[in-house]
């Protein structure tokens, strides 16, 4: 641990002398995935994708800007230089990776779908034909949804905020979204306490990929480096564990608190 802690030290001093170090540099983040990302009262952004955000800015030496944008044109904004990297829970993908580049991962944590307790639905594509399934659009869980669940009616929504609304207002039988998400904003509030978890993970590697990971543009390798190293630093000196700790009772790195 001690030699990793020196090497991924080393990368970031190398790095925080380059040409790439001057400049500010611009993450791009969603603002409507609470609790990773999500606008408080005053208008300004909070969750954990923001603070992981600043602590790798921090730790990589670079003054940082924040710049919203809606999910479904994260990657479009990226390559057209909006922005220089995006920090939004985006998933580490294959199909990603032939339009974009990605750190190591930041966390990974499976998929769960959401029904009413007493539906009789079973997440699987016989449980779920002929229903109704919400998912946002442009994410993973489109991508496993149309290829998991082709019976269903997959019903698409610009945000996951909008997915658990019309889950609540019974216009859809069920949703497909990130297992903590799903706990955190929704299971745990009062609209969600009807509601639970149907049986079984969803973990597969096309769709869902390797975890999350933070975005650049193919050929900045020099960046991605950079946050790879920076995320190894945060891990070994506390700090991640810090913003962790904000948010979950648990360490989201690498799984999913046990009984969810």
């Amino acid at each position: 641990m001690i030699r990793k802690t020196l090497i991924a030290a080393a990368t970031l001093a190398t790095l925080a002398t380059g040409a790439f170090a001057q400049d500010k540099l611009r993450i791009g983040v969603e603002g409507a995935y609470p609790p990773f990302s999500f606008k408080q009262a005053d208008g300004s952004l909070a969750g954990f994708d923001i603070d992981i955000a600043m602590a790798l800015c921090a730790e990589m030496k670079r003054d940082c800007e924040l710049v919203e944008q809606d999910w479904d044109g994260m990657i479009p904004a990226l390559k057209a230089k909006k922005f220089d990297a995006i920090v939004a829970s985006m998933s580490i993908t294959e199909e990603r990776k032939r339009q974009i580049d990605f750190s190591a991962k930041y966390y990974k944590t499976p998929a769960r779908v959401v029904a009413k307790k007493d539906s009789g639905l079973e997440g699987t594509a016989t449980g779920l034909a002929g229903k109704r399934l919400g998912v946002q659009r442009g994410s993973t869980h489109q991508c496993y949804a149309e290829k998991m669940f082709p019976e269903a009616e997959i019903v698409l929504y610009g945000t996951q905020e909008e997915v658990f609304s019309d889950l609540a207002l019974g216009r859809i039988d069920a949703q497909l979204s990130d297992s903590l998400i799903s706990q955190e904003s929704f299971l745990s509030k009062p609209e969600g306490a009807d509601f639970a978890f149907l049986a079984g993970d969803h973990t597969d590697v096309d769709c869902y990929g390797e975890g999350v990971g933070i975005a650049v543009r193919q050929g900045e390798e020099e960046l991605r480096d950079a946050f790879s190293a920076a995320i190894t630093a945060i891990r070994d000196n506390g700090t991640y564990k810090t913003v962790n700790d904000k948010y979950f009772p648990f360490d989201i790195y690498g799984g999913r608190p046990d009984g969810m």
